[in-house]
């Protein structure tokens, strides 16, 4: 039978939100473990936290068209689906295959986020799930006691645990109301509709800014956890330092929208980098408390950032495009994403943790300028 009540699809729904990014992080916190029991570096910890973007970026546009033509909850069911096996399939291949399995998930993590995301919209229109968030603050502890506590190959049973309660507990949505069958035109309307976004000159010092803010998030979220590994801490101590910058990240955002509205919101951003930025330069130069200190302050940047940036790309764009500009600059965070944790991977094999995260730090300040010139368009 059907689920009828409004508030558990709610919350069923904002399991699925959760499984995403509880896949991403609970891995992506204790990648320094596996890279120590494999041998492999640090570039190596930088592909294995991009790939999961990597695949998300490339298929959810495909899942899009997918779910138009198959079904918001079919394509959903088949994303939670896909994710749980691949989790599942960690345990019984061979630990250098992590690449593949770490792919995996994200194809499945694309399908399930924006089909879920849509069936939110349909079920919702006036109104959104926010239970996404928590993965970002649980991930880590939970990831960080399991391996504490047994071993890195649990955590993929974790994983998979959570993707088939998800799983079973959607079988029980109604379909969406709303399911129609896409012409050929309305494609090719959707990537004109992108194309006339990207290249608005209005928005391009925006999505910079965007990209720049995600590779700081990557950067932060990413590689902390192997600055702390070096540092002898366990894998629990290990997440909960991740979880004070993930949960400063999500509190800062709704003072950081109400700071935007009454002050100059590229003045509070400008703040928000500073703070980001300093917070990445920081780290490798803390332990302990004023370690906490930085990551709380990195986190608050990058959150100061995130909320007003998205508010900004939808103030300027052009009428009738706004869904289409939000939609590029969710592009532009998968691609900032990407790109932080293999730079730093690189820089960290090459030159050591120290100087990456000075470098990375450095970029993140000199990005200030973006800003300047995105006012001034703006003005």
């Amino acid at each position: 039978m059907p689920i009828r009540n409004r508030s558990l699809q709610l919350v069923i729904l904002g399991l699925v939100a959760f499984v995403t990014s509880f896949g991403a992080h609970v891995v992506a916190v204790n990648l320094p473990v596996y890279a120590k029991q494999v041998g492999a570096g640090a570039f190596m910890i930088g592909l294995l936290i991009a790939v999961y973007d990597v695949a998300e970026l490339g298929a959810k546009p495909l899942f899009g068209f997918v779910a138009d033509r198959r079904g918001l909850k079919a394509t959903m069911l088949a994303g939670i689906a896909t994710f749980s096996m691949a989790s599942l399939s960690f345990l019984f291949l061979p630990p250098g295959l992590l690449l593949i399995v770490r792919f995996l998930q994200g194809v499945g993590a694309a399908a399930l986020s924006i089909a879920s995301a849509a069936l939110v919209a349909d079920y919702f229109p006036d109104g959104r799930a926010a239970i996404k968030g928590a993965g970002y603050v649980l991930s880590p502890v939970i990831g960080g006691a399991i391996v504490w506590a047994s071993s890195f190959s649990m955590i993929f049973l974790a994983c998979f645990a959570v993707g088939v309660g998800a799983f079973v507990l959607c079988l029980g949505l109604p379909r969406a109301s709303r399911e129609h069958e896409l012409d050929a035109d309305d494609d090719a309307l959707t990537i004109g509709v992108l194309v006339e976004a990207v290249q608005d000159r209005a928005l391009r010092p925006w999505y910079a800014i965007i990209v720049v803010n995600m590779f700081l998030v990557g950067i932060l979220f990413g590689f902390l956890p192997v600055y702390v590994h070096a540092l002898g801490y366990d894998q629990l101590s290990n997440g909960l330092f991740v979880a004070s910058a993930t949960a400063s990240y999500l509190l800062v955002q709704p003072l950081a929208g109400v700071l935007a509205d009454r002050l100059n919101a590229a003045r509070v951003m400008s703040a928000g980098l500073v703070l980001s930025s300093l917070g990445v330069l920081l780290v490798p130069f803390t332990t302990g408390v004023s370690l906490v200190a930085v990551c709380i302050a990195g986190g608050l940047g990058v959150g100061t950032v995130w909320t007003n940036s998205d508010a900004m790309v939808s103030r300027l764009a052009a009428q009738g495009r706004t869904a289409s500009a939000l939609g590029v600059a969710g592009s532009f965070k998968e691609l900032g994403d990407m790109l932080g944790p293999i730079l730093i991977g690189g820089l960290t094999q090459a030159f050591g943790l120290k100087v990456a995260f000075v470098a990375c730090g450095g970029l993140g300040l000199s990005s200030i300028l973006l800003l300047v010139f995105a006012e001034r368009g703006r003005t």
